[in-house]
């Protein structure tokens, strides 16, 4: 039975979703990752064999299948 880990909702649904992972300074986005979500607070839990399945991906010596360019905006500048 899930329970949320944020707000201790019991409502669930399975969805894909995208992740940004931060490792060492360097972002990397995943796309369509299963993942169980709250219903109430939209918390993301992953499997701990979708988890490691992402560890391994983002620690290998793969490509990824594209680059995309990032706008980066620090909230501490902002007027």
């Amino acid at each position: 039975m899930f329970k949320c880990q944020v707000c201790g909702f019991e409502g669930s649904h399975t969805d894909q979703v995208s992740e940004v992972f931060n490792i060492e300074g360097k972002l990397y986005l995943v796309e369509s990752i299963p993942a169980t979500v709250c219903d109430r607070c939209g918390e993301e839990t992953f499997s701990k064999e979708t988890t490691e399945r992402i560890r391994l991906m983002l620690h290998s010596e793969d490509k990824p299948l594209r680059s995309v360019p990032l706008n980066v905006f620090s909230y501490s500048e902002a007027v």
